[in-house]
């Protein structure tokens, strides 16, 4: 009986994960951060770069695995993607921004407290692919 319990809670769990709305008003918002950092549930990272350089990140991000634009636009110079894991579906948010000569990259997640460099490494990839 406690394991039917139990793997009820899970598939309603892996339900309200999958199904819970997301607000662009709370995601897509500009980054405030000015320079590289590393959080427990995601990272930040800013380099150099222009409208072109925002066109081939959208392009490189656009291309991953389970990811969709959550808010904005290459011509508004500030775009938020979701991206979701392949098992259970957790969502992280991803934005950037073109600003002042800069292009700013935060990327989050949004249930839990630690991404085990999930978002550090998806964001090193995605400036790698941009900068070939």
């Amino acid at each position: 009986m406690v394991f039917w319990i139990g793997l009820a809670v899970l598939v309603a769990f892996m339900v309200f994960v999958r199904v819970s709305p997301i607000d662009p008003a709370v995601w897509h918002v500009p980054v405030a951060a000015d320079q590289d950092r590393d959080l427990a549930g995601g990272a930040v990272r800013v380099v150099p770069g222009d409208a072109e350089m925002l066109q081939r990140m959208d392009a490189v991000l656009r291309d991953v695995p389970r990811t969709r634009v959550l808010d904005g636009s290459v011509q508004t110079g500030h775009i938020t993607y979701v991206t979701r894991s392949a098992v259970f579906g957790f969502p992280d948010m991803t934005t950037v921004q073109l600003r002042d000569g800069e292009i700013r990259l935060f990327a989050r997640l949004r249930f839990g407290a630690s991404d085990l460099g999930v978002n550090r490494a998806r964001l090193e990839r995605v400036i790698s692919a941009a900068q070939r």
